[in-house]
This record gives structure tokens, C-alpha cells and sequence, in this order.
């Protein structure tokens, strides 16, 4: 008897990290259909939208530097610049990297494209071409089978990317 429990630990040991392989395969995937649903929104100007995958108290800093917290806040703030300086714009987002830092939290690095933009406020820098580019740091956290955001960390880049480069 003992010999067949042996045998059954071995298994199940062996085969936990296949399971594994495929919810991250999955987990990517859903986390990148988030990426994708906050650039739907952000083109559709809809600061809810935006803000459906943001904890109730996540952390966040915008491009000014300014930290808030809450999803309430989130929700607030993207509607808001939704309605101003950000109206009818376009975002484009590409995932630069997805890291695993555990199976339930990853650390997600977009690089963002703003198009359309008429004006902005003094202290973000536009490309010469006018386009906004900037460096997006999510980190998501999985709870209930569901990700989440619990840290937006975006910063602008202050000239804009030499061809080829990123």
C-alpha cells in the first residue's frame, strides 16, 4: 500500500506544473484581453469602461505625477480627461512584457500611443509628430479566477522614439 501512495504523490507532483503551463497561457490571455477592452474604452471616451477591471483601492499615478487611490478616484479622473484634452483621441497599446511574479500577481509593461490630441497642458511632452507616447506599468492581481488592477503607474516619454527604436 505504501508503495501505490508513493506512486500516487508522484503523479500528482509531476503533473501540477502542466496544469500550471496552461492557466498562465490563459491568465496571459485574459490580461491582454483587459489591454484590450481599456483601449475599446479609451477610444469610446468612457472613463467607467476604463476603470471596470480597477480595485476599489488600487494606487495610481497619472502623467502629471499626481498619485491617487481608489477606484472611484480612477473612474473620476479618466472621465474627466475623457471630456477635455483627451476628447475624441485614439490610444494604441502594446504589451511590451507580461512577468509572473507569482501565479496570481503579474506586472504588465504597455507602451502607449495617444493620436488626436489638440492641446495638452503644460508639463506632458508631445512627439513632433503631435503623438503622446508613453510607458505603462499595470500590476495585475488574480482573485475569484477574475484579474485586477491594483497599480497604474504612467509616465510620458519626453522626445519621441528614434525610428526603430522603443
Amino acid at each position: 500500500m505504501r508503495h501505490i501512495s508513493g506512486w500516487v504523490l508522484f503523479v500528482v507532483v509531476a503533473i501540477a506544473p502542466l496544469g500550471a503551463v496552461g492557466d498562465g497561457a490563459q491568465d496571459e490571455t485574459a490580461i491582454r484581453g483587459i489591454i484590450e477592452q481599456q483601449v475599446a474604452a479609451w477610444n469610446a471616451g468612457d472613463g467607467k469602461a476604463y476603470a471596470a477591471h480597477f480595485v476599489t483601492d488600487g494606487g495610481f499615478t497619472n502623467l502629471f505625477g499626481m498619485v491617487m487611490y481608489g477606484h472611484e478616484a480612477f473612474e473620476k479622473r479618466h472621465s474627466e480627461i475623457f471630456a477635455t484634452f483627451f476628447k475624441n483621441t485614439a490610444r494604441q497599446m502594446t504589451i511590451r512584457r507580461i512577468r509572473f511574479v507569482t501565479p496570481d500577481v503579474a506586472i504588465v509593461d504597455v507602451d502607449t500611443e495617444v493620436h488626436g490630441i489638440k492641446a495638452m497642458p503644460a508639463g506632458v511632452t508631445l512627439g513632433t509628430d503631435g503623438v503622446l507616447r508613453t510607458r505603462l506599468q499595470q500590476v495585475f492581481v488574480k482573485r475569484d479566477g477574475a484579474w485586477w488592477i491594483e497599480a497604474y503607474h504612467n509616465v510620458d516619454l519626453k522626445s519621441a522614439p528614434a525610428a526603430g527604436s522603443s
